[in-house]
């Protein structure tokens, strides 16, 4: 393979989003192989987005529902096209397997959307008897099994949504390990389709902070990612209130980007209560933080914020919804709690207790090195992108619902966005 062709769902962002750092990394990968990588969305240009320039890699701006599509991707002939999201395959699957069908077709979830929206209907199902915004925040993290998350998520449009993505496409990268295992095992996804890859880690600090040089706790996380924002709410209205009982001078520092008027109207620094919103640096920030609080009811994937205090060697608290796919068997690098009272217990604890705080540190280091091995995750992955292109018609022989979905979706999906296509061609322009 010589050529890539990634679709993003949006311009890569890796200063205000784990999926940016992601992208990033499978970027600097590609380019490592000596394989020429172009990028295309269809998304506006956003303000924290990466200068692909500095890799060297084209910028080109596509258009949904539009037969310029076609003529891009049926001149650059890439060998491999990454999806980024299953939104960017639905859209332009059928695009790419017309103009290239010998190309390698892969998709990067980022993290199972379905699964996100699943847990985050669970809560909202647990609050929904509540009287007020105070009872709401009452509640602690989702907690459900596998079983039980399958039989929720069956019924549901984005997980038949997202995994027929899966199945049209030749290879599925999964960042959890979670997430493989529930798909494999519950759906009856084949293995053959999806590929654990836990890129996206930053090699640690070499001479993290010591104790009793930081301060502070600190929160981190695009605002625009629905969990992030309820864990403010949660920080907000019951686990700051508890921490702030019994540690009267601590404050909380909370970073995340495109924070809207909503968040920074809960900036309260009489309550040690600090919303500042975008941080150019956020390993500079994480770094010089005593305890990192990520108080996840919801969620899917591997939380960056929570590499990156490991990396940084800040001890975190977390729910077992922020810790997913991370440890293993291993202690974690703080604690891990499932209700509003062990949260502030553990935090309390972490943020006075250096010996405890040490330790914390240490496993952090320890989950990193043992489990997030950067270099053997990429070149796992290189094979397996190599392996999949030498057998790829022998392996979409084997995929015979994928070859169903695929025919479908030629029915469907392709017949509307070229009835769209058309209209649009139809439509007499309105400037002068």
């Amino acid at each position: 393979m010589h050529t890539v062709l990634i679709v993003g769902y949006v311009w890569p962002e890796p200063r205000s989003s784990a999926a940016g750092s992601r992208m990033i990394e499978l970027i600097e990968l590609f380019i490592a192989q000596g394989w020429q990588v172009t990028f295309a969305s269809a998304a506006a240009l956003s303000e924290h987005r990466a200068d692909l320039a500095v890799y060297g890699i084209p910028e080109v701006g596509i258009t949904l529902n539009c037969d310029s599509f076609d003529h891009f991707v049926g001149e650059l002939q890439p060998d491999l096209v990454l999806f980024d999201r299953f939104f960017s395959e639905e859209q332009f699957g059928w695009r790419v397997e017309k103009a290239c069908p010998t190309a390698l077709r892969v998709l990067d979830t980022s993290d199972l959307h379905s699964l996100r929206n699943a847990r985050q209907q669970l809560l909202k199902r647990a609050q929904s008897g509540c009287a007020n915004e105070q009872e709401k925040h009452q509640q602690g993290a989702v907690e459900a099994t596998p079983h039980e998350l399958f039989t929720l998520m069956a019924d549901d449009d984005m997980a038949q949504r997202e995994i027929a993505a899966i199945y049209r496409c030749d290879l599925t990268l999964l960042i959890s390990a979670f997430e493989h295992s529930l798909l494999h095992e519950q759906f009856g996804v084949p293995a053959a389709l999806l590929h654990h890859c836990t890129l996206m880690l930053i090699p640690p600090v070499l001479a993290p902070r010591p104790f009793d040089q930081r301060e502070h706790f600190i929160s981190i996380g695009n605002f625009r990612h629905a969990p992030n924002w309820d864990s403010v709410l949660w920080l907000k209205h019951q686990l700051w209130p508890l921490i702030r009982q019994r540690l009267p001078q601590a404050q909380l520092h909370i970073y995340g980007a495109y924070p809207p008027p909503k968040a920074t109207a809960l900036h309260n620094a009489k309550q040690g209560f600090h919303v500042l919103g975008w941080a150019a640096d956020a390993h500079d920030v994480m770094v010089r933080a005593r305890v990192c609080l990520a108080p996840l009811r919801f969620g899917a994937g591997i939380k960056g914020k929570l590499a990156d205090a490991m990396a940084c060697g800040t001890p975190s608290v977390t729910t077992a919804i922020g810790s997913e796919g991370m440890a293993g068997e291993l202690p974690w690098g703080g604690s891990v709690v499932a209700d509003a009272t062990a949260f502030a217990d553990a935090a309390v604890a972490l943020y006075s207790d250096a010996s405890c705080w040490q330790q914390a540190q240490e496993n952090g280091s320890s989950i990193l090195r043992e489990r997030f091995d950067r270099c053997a995750s990429g070149e796992a992955l290189i094979e397996r992108l190599r392996s999949t292109h030498e057998r790829l018609a022998e392996l979409r022989r084997q995929n015979f619902v994928g070859l169903m979905l695929r025919h479908h979706q030629h029915k469907s999906t392709q017949y509307m966005s070229q009835w769209i296509a058309a209209k649009n061609r139809s439509t007499p322009s309105t400037e002068h």
